[in-house]
């Protein structure tokens, strides 16, 4: 196993960063270079929050829409964190993989993702998924297109298949506290199968703001809620 399962499965929507640069001025593309330097120090201070899978959102499949330039850049700046940052995933044990669909990325990105994902293998305190091209949406409509017909399937399988389809080869684990930032409060088509009893933790900081302070602050008010996935409190059903 690749983590430890007593850790919580945390995910963020790491959103903001265009209307972070364009409020100071700034071309949206210095939003997303500030961003990916956000992602070093948020995924460093994740184990000693008690976080042992960290999911993030960095480009949906919906993003293919943006600006050409932008998309370009964004795909710059992943490769390069993969080239740059897989040593220090090394050291620190973190286990770097890829979620999302892989026949639209390009073939450099592609080979980065590969060497990325084979050099950290052994990591074991922290499962680090990117989620690049991801739809939950189409990932549930391909896993459900794929299991035999005119038969009944368990939730197991299907989400098995649901794995398969967005090469995740890890242990399957619901999130248990989604994290937006940049204000808006939806899940925007991530891990929505996966968020089925997550707690959801919103916030007006924009991900070029936030801070390894604030995912601790997320955490403390996840751990402060009760959790009871659909049944009674203790009291009450006492």
């Amino acid at each position: 196993m690749s983590a430890h399962v007593e850790g919580i499965h945390a995910a963020i929507i790491m959103d903001g960063n265009g209307r972070w640069a364009v409020g100071r001025g700034k071309p949206r593309t210095a939003g997303h270079i500030v961003g990916a330097r956000v992602v070093r120090d948020i995924v460093e201070a994740a184990p000693s929050c008690g976080i042992s899978m960290l999911t993030l959102y960095a480009f949906s499949a919906d993003n293919w829409q943006r600006p050409s330039r932008e998309v370009s850049l964004l795909m710059r700046l992943f490769r390069r964190y993969l080239v740059k940052e897989t040593t220090r995933c090394i050291a620190n044990g973190v286990r770097m993989r890829i979620i999302g669909r892989r026949d639209r990325i390009p073939a450099e990105l592609l080979k980065a993702i590969h060497n990325a994902e084979e050099a950290t293998k052994h990591g074991r305190t922290l499962d680090l998924r990117i989620a690049v091209d991801y739809s939950a949406r189409d990932a549930i409509v391909r896993a459900a297109s794929s299991l035999p017909r005119g038969t009944k399937h368990t939730i197991e399988e299907l989400q098995r298949e649901i794995d398969r389809v967005y090469h995740w080869t890890g242990p399957s684990r619901d999130v248990d506290l989604l994290i937006r930032t940049g204000g808006e409060q939806r899940l925007s088509d991530f891990l929505l199968w996966e968020c089925a009893y997550a707690e959801l933790y919103f916030t007006d900081r924009k991900w070029p703001e936030f801070s390894p302070v604030d995912l601790e602050a997320a955490v403390q008010v996840f751990r402060s809620r009760e959790r009871r996935f659909g049944a009674v409190p203790a009291v009450a059903a006492g």
